[in-house]
């Protein structure tokens, strides 16, 4: 079978299962209903030629709730320079909201430039904060404004990627390789941030093995079957699939590859989490945890059970099926 596309594929999953996934039904919605607002209000800031303001996170795969942080770039073509319009000030007038504001990392709410994201890609100009860049720009990113901009730097990722596939039907290992390091660099600086404090372990932990888990696999998916494509049916595909938020990318792969049960308990799983995160309660919870109180925390211990149920859809789709000879040969070399 060949699915037509993966907009649409979460509902296609979910009628074929006889499932609602009302958590994350609600959760786009909400995407949805908010977007149009901030929109307008940003739109409304001075814009110079090739500037786009750009969310990631539960924004951009539609996961919205109550209580999901704005992470923002101010992303601008070209080489880096001061006295970018809009200003960082500007734009956090507007998203800056306390609870929801971008970490301290310096990673978000920031300006970063197509140049660097595009063309700095390895060795030690490739720091992990232009990686992060890179990869979420690719799986995790929708412009608020200047959705120009913010696809023709897209499409340069991507085509910087393709260029350097020199044989049809095998996944491009080039963009392969960036999503793996970076899924290996979040888990790493995980435990780098534990090692300085374990404030929020508990939260951070519990993305880990939820959120940032469907970050992963929705990029991992779609790259390993560019094995069916020659290089512009590849371009093709990839456009098609990373423009859709990660949880359609991966009902797809559950669907073209024929593993629906499976499927169907992933997505409980992760609509269960996307309920926990919606519960104020659950989240204080989670932010208190530390390693060493984890197994008394029972919102923890059902995140871990999430954990599990999504590794073993992603097992099963990746190993149980006509995908396992690429997934071993690819993924693990």
């Amino acid at each position: 079978m060949r699915e037509a596309s993966a907009s649409g594929a979460l509902e296609r999953l979910a009628e074929r299962a006889g499932e609602e996934f009302s958590n994350l039904q609600a959760a786009r919605n909400l995407a949805a209903a908010d977007q149009p607002k901030l929109e307008k209000r940003l739109e409304r800031l001075e814009h110079d030629p090739g500037s786009s303001v750009v969310l990631f996170g539960s924004w951009a795969r539609r996961e919205l709730t109550e209580h999901s942080d704005d992470d923002w770039l101010i992303l601008v073509e070209g080489e880096p320079r001061d006295d970018v319009s809009p200003s960082i000030e500007e734009v956090t007038t507007i998203l800056g909201r306390d609870e929801r504001k971008p970490g301290e990392q310096e990673v978000f709410g920031i300006h970063a430039f197509c140049d660097d994201i595009a063309e700095k890609v390895g060795l030690d100009r490739d720091d992990n904060t232009n990686l992060t860049h890179r990869v979420l720009l690719m799986l995790e990113s929708v412009p608020f404004t200047g959705h120009d901009a913010h696809r023709r730097c897209w499409e340069r990722i991507l085509d910087g990627y393709l260029k350097e596939v020199r044989r049809d039907e095998r996944p491009p290992r080039f963009f392969l390789n960036d999503v793996v390091r970076y899924w290996r660099t979040i888990c790493v600086d995980f435990v780098g941030k534990q090692r300085e404090a374990d404030e929020k372990w508990g939260i951070r932990n519990a993305k880990l093995r939820a959120s940032r888990k469907v970050l992963f696999a929705g990029g991992l998916l779609p790259i390993l079957q560019c094995f069916r494509f020659n290089r512009d049916g590849m371009r093709e595909f990839l456009v098609d699939q990373l423009t859709a938020p990660a949880t359609d990318r991966l009902a797809y792969a559950f669907l073209e590859w024929e593993v629906f049960d499976p499927g169907a308990r992933f997505f409980d799983a992760y609509d269960r989490w996307i309920g926990l995160l919606n519960d104020e309660e659950i989240r204080t919870e989670l932010k208190a945890v530390t390693p060493e109180n984890a197994d008394e925390s029972a919102a923890f211990r059902e995140v871990q059970r999430i954990g599990r149920d999504l590794e073993r859809g992603l097992l099963a789709l990746l190993f149980d099926t006509d995908l396992e000879p690429i997934s071993r040969q690819y993924g693990i070399f």
